[in-house]
């Protein structure tokens, strides 16, 4: 799962979770549910089944099973390893399934865990929603925008209590930063930026072979074009292919730019403009190893520019870091990434952080507040609503790539208002016999 990941990124990411998704100590009793909360039962459990169990849903696994209000009736992989091995993980309890239908068809399942390929998405996510189980979805919620659409209004129609997997919505840091940038103390801002650096190594050229023993390779490919089997297009590394995912701007937008959608309070942006490619890589992937994303915003009478920087082939990002998020206001500048952030102050002004008051409440971690909400029926931070407007910032980025258009879009429409072809990556066309479910 981690192989493309680099350490750098892995350390940052392994120590965001270990503060905040219930690994550590310390963290893991943070995301209890409290003891003097009397509509507290341990024998009213939420009973989960979790679809797509390989890195990331086997780590999301490890975390949900540590809560003892939550209990693991089923995995569902088509890869029967990975599934397998997500059994174990449970002491050998769950149900194992090759279909995720037969989990959705169980009525003593609460709730699921969706962490299949971007792909994969929506379709689930959609029937679970009709099967009436709350959902919890990876990032990006969806891969196309029309998807995100009809994700989040399945989940409003059904009443279902979502939560994208977007975890560092949820820490201490993002939470300041938020009161910094809304406090005013960094004056007008007119310019926001995200960026990756990583130096990422080759895919190569694997010779296309047969699919490893154990794997569903047709309802591995489910909806996307059938292709023949090549290692580079299955676990990890299928998110660098347009048939399955978004490249790292859709799998990492949604950490990064929802900082800047939380704090400056916008939900679209007005056009976007992107430009990049595969210029380095040597290899046969498709999405960007050097790509420019310029979204330009407006929040009443001001508007302000989101870059989005990222380069696959030499890790040296802005500001030393070789991910992060930068405001950049009249008063000052603060950059931060997922745990610590820093004020520079423009010439011989003072910002005193210590001065700035703490108005948000703080979340009682990602995880534990969708366990929370599917028992009291509260709207999570990151609901399905809110992780479909996110994720479209990185589909219309990569819709800007593939049309080499600036794009002007309509947020209240859903559509691209001055190059209309353009719609049409909107959505996309699905292998028979799959369809999107009505909603």
């Amino acid at each position: 799962m981690t192989e493309r990941w680099t350490r750098r990124e892995l350390l940052a990411y392994s120590a965001f979770t270990a503060a905040t998704a219930g690994i550590g100590r310390g963290a893991r009793a943070q995301e209890a549910p409290p003891e003097n909360d009397p509509s507290y039962s341990a024998n009213e459990a939420v009973t989960l089944g979790f679809i797509g169990v390989g890195g990331m849903g086997t780590g999301l696994l490890n975390i949900f099973k540590t809560f003892p209000d939550v209990r693991v009736a089923a995995v569902c992989d088509v890869y029967e390893p990975h599934a397998l091995r997500a059994k174990e993980a449970v002491g050998g309890k769950p149900d194992v399934y090759g279909d995720f239908r037969k989990v959705l068809d169980r009525k003593d399942v609460d709730a699921v865990v969706i962490a299949t390929p971007d792909h994969w998405h929506a379709i689930p996510t959609i029937m679970a929603c009709q099967a009436e189980k709350d959902v919890y979805c990876e990032k990006p919620l969806t891969h196309r925008v029309a998807e995100g659409r009809a994700v989040a209004n399945a989940a409003a129609k059904h009443k279902r209590v979502t939560q994208m997997g977007n975890l560092i919505h949820a820490g201490e840091n993002y939470h300041r930063v938020v009161e910094i940038v809304q406090s005013g103390a960094l004056g007008k801002i007119t310019k926001t930026r995200a960026w990756m650096a990583a130096s990422r190594e080759s895919l190569g050229h694997p010779a296309d072979t047969t699919p490893p023993a154990g794997c569903d390779y047709d309802f591995w490919l489910g909806p996307a074009p059938e292709r023949p089997f090549n290692p580079n297009r299955f676990t990890f590394n299928w998110r660098y292919y347009w048939d399955y995912g978004g490249g790292m701007l859709t799998d990492f937008c949604c950490h990064l730019i929802d900082l800047v959608h939380w704090a400056m309070e916008v939900d679209a942006p007005r056009s976007v403009s992107a430009t990049g490619g595969r210029y380095a890589s040597g290899d046969d992937a498709e999405t960007p190893d050097t790509l420019e994303v310029a979204y330009e915003y407006e929040k009443g009478d001001d508007r302000f520019v989101l870059s989005w920087s990222q380069i696959d082939v030499n890790d040296h990002g802005f500001d030393g870091r070789p991910a992060g998020v930068m405001f950049q206001g009249t008063e000052g500048t603060l950059v931060t990434h997922y745990n610590d952030h820093e004020i520079f102050p423009d010439k011989g002004k003072t910002i005193d952080e210590a001065a700035i008051p703490r108005t948000l409440p703080r979340s009682p971690g990602h995880h534990r507040e969708w366990i929370d909400a599917i028992r009291s029926r509260a709207t999570c931070s990151c609901n399905f609503e809110y992780g479909h407007r996110l994720s479209t910032i990185g589909e219309l980025g990569n819709i800007s790539l593939w049309t080499g258009e600036k794009l002007v879009w309509d947020p209240a429409a859903e559509k691209i208002t001055n190059h209309p072809d353009a719609n049409q990556f909107l959505t996309k066309e699905y292998r028979k016999p799959w369809v999107l479910p009505t909603v």
